[in-house]
């Protein structure tokens, strides 16, 4: 049995155990020993070393490193995994954040549930981003600890509200900024096309190759980046109005009062008069259809971080890359489920 190495060797115990047969089912069975790991080839911590380097590299690497089978390492680490999950205890959430992520090709995804106080993810499953799917977040979480939900934070997905409105009523509803801000940014680059189309010849020159450009925050920009965004928004007027616009938007989440917030965005829609910015008419149509979900910010109670969600997102997509793919839907989730805790 493989234990855990000392000064560069490879530690090996021997050791006999028992075996008893049961008068009970007429079976044998073997005697349990608390420091095995669930592969009895291996001692418990053995695979908790194991599971604390596959936090850091792919199973791959690991498995090279230690001479192992790849599945041999994977299963060490789901057991590493279980633990973790185990010392952290079920969760009683008070404020949800709530997102999809697509786990393969061909818009197959999976719903992500985040403990926003605790500030880790708590549930990872369902078939797809149905409100079938959601439910059944809410009814592995048990009807007392819904009425404990005060706020979830989600995108504008209708499936999503519904089963957050029927599963747990008392609970506001906030619609992520970065989403938000997201769609934002597609009516600025459906302006950049219409722009680019518009125009011929040496006129292009200034908008060619600067989506990204636009997209960017300024303060986020390059030297060269910034020089490039100052020549297109002299050159081209209407890209320049819808960037100012784009920059000015996130404003609406400063203030601290909806009658504020409002005139903000009334004042913001206003401006849009004879600019010929459909995208962005349209933008604000779908802000007034969704209004309550933005003003429910504005409540001190529900002054949240709202970039945890996507940030947490971005972590699975590093993990996701790392291991070109994870096809084992069990591994997937307890990667999930556990890319936000303590090591043991």
């Amino acid at each position: 049995m493989r234990d855990l190495g000392c000064g560069g060797y490879r530690v090996v115990l021997e050791f006999e155990t028992r075996r008893v047969d049961c008068r009970r089912c007429g079976g044998v069975k073997l005697e349990r020993l608390e420091f095995l790991a669930d592969n009895r080839r291996y001692t418990e911590r053995f695979a908790m070393d194991v599971g604390r380097r596959c936090s850091r590299s792919s199973v791959r690497d690991v498995a090279r490193e230690l001479g192992l089978d790849w599945h041999t390492v994977k299963d060490l680490e789901k057991q590493y995994m279980r633990a973790q999950l185990a010392k952290a205890g079920p969760p009683s959430p008070v404020v949800i954040g709530v997102d999809e992520i697509s786990v393969r090709k061909g818009h197959v995804y999976r719903i992500v549930v985040s403990d926003l106080i605790a500030r880790r993810p708590i549930w990872f499953g369902g078939e797809d981003r149905s409100e079938a799917s959601l439910a059944r977040f809410y009814t592995e979480l048990g009807p007392q600890k819904c009425g404990q939900i005060r706020l979830a934070v989600m995108d504008m997905w209708k499936p999503f509200r519904n089963a957050t409105a029927a599963a747990a009523p008392p609970s506001a509803i906030l619609f992520d900024k970065f989403h938000i801000m997201r769609h934002l940014g597609e009516a600025l680059d459906t302006v950049r096309k219409a722009e680019y189309a518009r125009l011929s010849g040496k006129d292009r020159r200034f908008i060619k190759g600067q989506k990204y450009t636009l997209l960017s925050r300024r303060e986020n920009l390059s030297l060269e980046g910034r020089r490039s965004l100052k020549l297109l928004l002299a050159a081209n007027k209407r890209l320049n109005t819808a960037y100012l616009l784009k920059e000015s938007f996130g404003q609406l989440w400063s203030y601290e009062r909806e009658g504020w917030a409002r005139r903000f965005f009334d004042n913001w829609r206003q401006s849009l008069k004879w600019q010929r910015l459909k995208p962005y008419e349209r933008f604000a149509d779908m802000i007034e259809r969704h209004w309550d979900g933005i003003a429910a910010f504005c409540k001190p109670e529900n002054k949240v971080s709202l970039g945890f969600v996507e940030g947490l997102n971005n972590k699975i997509r590093v993990f996701q890359r790392r291991a070109y793919g994870l096809r084992d839907e069990e591994h997937l989730r307890l990667k999930v489920l556990t890319c936000m805790l303590d090591p043991l």
